[in-house]
């Protein structure tokens, strides 16, 4: 199983929380409808800032 950090948790989840308010936007600015997009901005997110997560597989 992949480790995540603890505060790569807790981007991922303030991401879903801006996705169900409806104000998180994908990087062409259309709102994002996807939960696993919302997943994977997150998840950019906290690699970004530096948090420990696992690399991206594509």
């Amino acid at each position: 199983m992949k480790k995540y950090s603890k505060k790569s948790q807790e981007m991922v989840e303030s991401a879903m929380h801006r996705k169900k308010k409806g104000i998180l936007k994908s990087s062409t600015g259309q709102k994002v409808k996807s939960r696993k997009q919302a997943i994977a901005i997150g998840l950019s997110e906290a690699r970004q800032k530096g948090e420990k997560v696992p690399e991206k597989t594509n």
